[in-house]
């Protein structure tokens, strides 16, 4: 095994983002730029970068993280996705040395388990399994097989209103006749908007918190200002009515991160007009798949979720959490 394994360093940050966006499966997670932007003391970073012939030939961003009175190496607890980020041309050879060099390390630094959450196949410039089947070759488990609902972005732009549901369907002409308008907007004021109609959702239907808290928000929209879009549905009269946060996580996929609206002017049917009209955006932009994140929780299904996001379209993909248990060496 040729494969020298090292330590993320500051100094390393534009190498490791410029491989990130040129990788066959490299995401707006994976870059120190997003990372970054989690307080100094939030994680212990245990990012690695694994090279050969002093070639880089992969990244893994990583957190250590103590669970269960064990520390594990979780990629990365602060982003949706992690994983191996590797060019399109890995070899099944290089994989499986990446797998058993990650694990050498692993055990060499006393950690008790690996955790991994690559991002799904859609998230891939060229479809490749190299890098689970090595991690499952290797003694890897799948920990737990979510499912997370994308629309292939493969139709024109006048057959959108075809591939919704009829139901979708009404509910778009509905709110068009009542005159809502879409936008992409860029407006502070509007981000505090739209966060105030989440969290407040969120904790009448949920009982939780955003995922951001709205500085974390716009702090990421600051560090991405072309890669985080809101777009927003409002009321002939100027009231929002709902909104979408969009990430373009890379050149395939567009990822739906928050969706939310109004309770007060659900009449409007803002968010089946803002689909409409993301879709649209996406085609035009030429992005591949639109994601519109998980409907299941711990491999449970929520369905009234599923039928929503079906209602436009969405089929259902992994998206997989494989962990291995350490042995200790001796």
């Amino acid at each position: 095994m040729s494969i020298e394994v090292l330590r993320y360093a500051e100094a390393e940050r534009r190498r490791w983002d410029d491989f990130v966006w040129t990788a066959n499966n490299g995401t707006i997670f994976h870059t120190r730029q997003f990372l970054a932007y989690h307080p100094p003391l939030r994680f212990v970073d245990h990012s690695l970068l694994f090279l050969k012939n002093g070639r880089l030939l992969a990244l893994l961003p990583g957190v250590d993280f103590v669970q269960e009175g064990g520390r594990v190496l979780i990629s990365h607890r602060g982003a949706s996705y992690g994983g191996f980020v590797v060019r399109d041309t890995l070899s099944i050879r290089e994989a499986f040395d990446l797998v058993e060099s990650l694990i050498d390390h692993a055990q060499k630094q006393g950690f008790a388990a690996i955790d991994l959450t690559p991002p799904p196949q859609i998230y891939l410039r060229r479809p490749s399994n190299y890098i689970d089947f090595a991690l499952v070759q290797n003694g890897f488990a799948y920990r737990k097989r979510e499912i997370s609902s994308v629309i292939p972005l493969d139709f024109s732009r006048h057959e959108i209103l075809t591939t919704f549901n009829q139901g979708s369907r009404r509910a778009v002409r509905r709110g068009q006749k009542l005159g809502v308008v879409v936008r992409e907007v860029e407006d502070v004021r509007e981000y505090g908007r739209f966060y105030a109609i989440l969290k407040k959702n969120l904790r009448l239907r949920h009982g939780v918190e955003p995922t951001h808290t709205l500085p974390e928000l716009l702090r990421v929209k600051s560090l991405f200002p072309e890669r985080i879009k809101l777009f927003a549905a409002y009321t002939p009269e100027n009231d929002m009515a709902a909104g979408v946060v969009m990430f373009i996580c890379n050149p395939r996929v567009v990822l739906a991160f928050y969706i939310s609206h109004d309770e007060d002017y659900q009449q409007y049917r803002g968010v089946n007009c803002l689909f409409h009209d993301i879709i649209d955006w996406g085609i035009r932009e030429g992005y591949g798949f639109l994601d519109f994140g998980i409907f299941t929780v711990n491999e449970e299904p929520n369905w009234g979720l599923a039928r929503f996001k079906e209602s436009f379209g969405a089929q259902g993909v992994f998206r997989d959490s494989l962990r291995l248990t350490l042995k200790r060496r001796v």
